[in-house]
């Protein structure tokens, strides 16, 4: 009898809070990995270090580098996009982070202002990243001007 109780207690616990701890576990592990992620990308961008920031991207990855522009794709592109933006100057301050994950994909929200010729500045920058093999995770889409169609005219 004793030994059915224990087992019933065993199973009970590996089917109710232990399982759901350790899903809630990972994915923290995981939001905390993808906001790291973020903040080598704006840190590496922040001190002019763009193989960093490159470091940040997988090799196939999209950036929207200006409003109303096509999106930039691949290393080369990319790495004279971000030299680029930081010969002139560009610096952005970075609020809030809303992370989502779903298996080994993410959605990273975040807002960001920055100076302008005409006044700060500021959008909702939205990115996906996707787990590497050895477990980081790295951005495929980056979007920083996401709320853009929020301002667009209805179609």
């Amino acid at each position: 009898m004793k030994i059915k109780a224990a087992a019933a207690l065993v199973l009970s616990l590996m089917f109710t809070g232990s399982g759901s701890h350790a899903q809630t576990g990972d994915a923290g592990m995981d939001k905390v990995a993808i906001l790291k992620t973020i903040e080598t990308m704006t840190d590496n961008f922040a001190s002019g270090n763009i193989d960093g920031v490159m470091a940040t991207y997988e090799s196939e990855a999209v950036v929207v580098g200006q409003p109303d522009q096509p999106p930039v794709r691949g290393n080369e592109a990319l790495r004279a996009m971000f030299q680029q933006f930081v010969e002139e100057g560009v610096a952005f301050t970075y609020g809030a982070h809303e992370v989502v994950v779903a298996g080994d994909v993410a959605l990273h929200v975040m807002k960001w202002t920055a100076p302008g010729p005409e006044g700060d500045m500021s959008a909702l920058s939205i990115a996906v990243l996707r787990r590497q093999r050895d477990g980081t995770w790295k951005m495929v889409i980056d979007h920083p001007f996401g709320d853009g169609v929020m301002h667009a005219p209805a179609n």
